[in-house]
């Protein structure tokens, strides 16, 4: 089998958890999950010498520091991690095809998020290993997520022909879509969640993007070739990378290409995008509450509290959220969690 190798992404600020989630530190770098933050448990579930090679890491300027501090002790004896500095934000599309740009062109490339997670380890390490193999045909996979509710707030992917005996053809991706439509998708089985987690060939991937965003490839290409080296990280050329149009991964190849492919899984994912999110990945008592810090509840029931410094102390509450972060506090149903991201505070911090 090819050379696999895990290819991290650290985009994305994580405003809608805020206030835990900042610009400066945000979301795949916090502790959320348990005591090592999300971008180390990605980095250990691609430890694995029998499977993968060592990861290539691509973030932004800002967040190198911290990855690299976070890098340290999270990869055994394996040293060798790579990182992709892009100077500005240009989507995912570019920040691929940066890394594809920087493998051997016949190597099958795993897209992880960073700031994801996964409960079941062997679960996802069996389908990758099944997307492995359609890759080696050429196919750009996806790892599709067993849909089990009505969620509005992820995209879809439309189950298609049958791939082998564990992989489809993907018919379409679907947007966020309303409750209606997500209703319709599980009644219906064909559909799954699209998670961002891709497998494909580097040199098919730029094939693609070849076909659909010629102009993008050829700004990353350029910005490449006039980049620079500093130790374990490259920095392509400021300047040149700033013409890019960015646009993410799913736009300007996965929509488009007829070579889209997905391998159903269930393995306990979650992004990790809102407080909501958050609170169903974690363990609950008998009332559903979980707190973390500071807190006494009384006749409570599906409260989440999150506090890291000040006592929060909670009578009569259903389904709210209460986050404690220094001098900010943030206090929300489950219903407004996807509207963090819109505070003013959440961003511009």
């Amino acid at each position: 089998m090819a050379a696999l190798i895990p290819v991290i992404l650290c985009g994305g600020s994580g405003t809608r958890l805020w206030p835990r989630s900042r610009k400066l530190r945000p979301k795949p770098f916090l502790p959320l999950i348990g005591p090592k933050t999300l971008f180390q448990s990605t980095l250990e579930r691609c430890d694995r010498a029998d499977m993968f090679m060592p990861p290539l890491v691509v973030l932004g300027a800002d967040h190198l520091a911290l990855a690299m501090e976070q890098t340290r002790g999270q990869l055994g004896k394996r040293k060798d991690v790579r990182f992709l500095v892009e100077p500005m934000a240009r989507g995912t599309a570019a920040a691929v095809a940066l890394a594809a740009l920087s493998v051997p062109e016949d190597a099958l490339m795993l897209l992880c998020p960073s700031d994801h997670h996964i409960a079941d380890t062997a679960a996802f390490h069996h389908a990758v290993n099944q997307a492995s193999s359609l890759a080696q045909q050429d196919w750009l996979v996806s790892l599709a997520i067993t849909a089990d509710r009505p969620e509005t707030g992820f995209g879809y992917l439309q189950r298609g022909e049958a791939l082998e005996d564990y992989g489809f053809r993907t018919r379409r991706f679907i947007e966020k879509p309303d409750l209606a439509r997500a209703q319709q998708f599980i009644s219906s089985g064909d559909y799954a969640w699209n998670s961002g987690i891709f497998l494909f060939k580097a040199r098919v991937f730029l094939e693609e993007l070849q076909r659909y965003r010629p102009a993008m490839l050829r700004h990353v290409q350029d910005a490449m070739a006039a980049g620079q080296h500093d130790g374990s990280s490259f920095t392509p050329d400021p300047q040149l990378f700033d013409k890019i149009s960015g646009e993410s991964v799913d736009y300007a190849v996965m929509e488009l290409t007829d070579r889209a492919a997905m391998v159903p899984v269930q393995c306990g994912w979650s992004d990790i995008g809102t407080w909501s999110a958050m609170q169903d990945a974690l363990s609950a008592d008998d009332q559903g509450n979980h707190v973390h810090g500071a807190a006494e509840l009384l006749d409570c029931r599906n409260v989440l509290v999150e506090s890291n410094s000040l006592r929060v102390c909670a009578i009569g509450l259903e389904d709210v959220m209460i986050i404690v972060d220094g001098q900010d506090v943030l206090i929300t149903t489950r219903a407004g969690a996807q509207k963090v991201g819109k505070l003013k505070a959440a961003t511009q911090e």
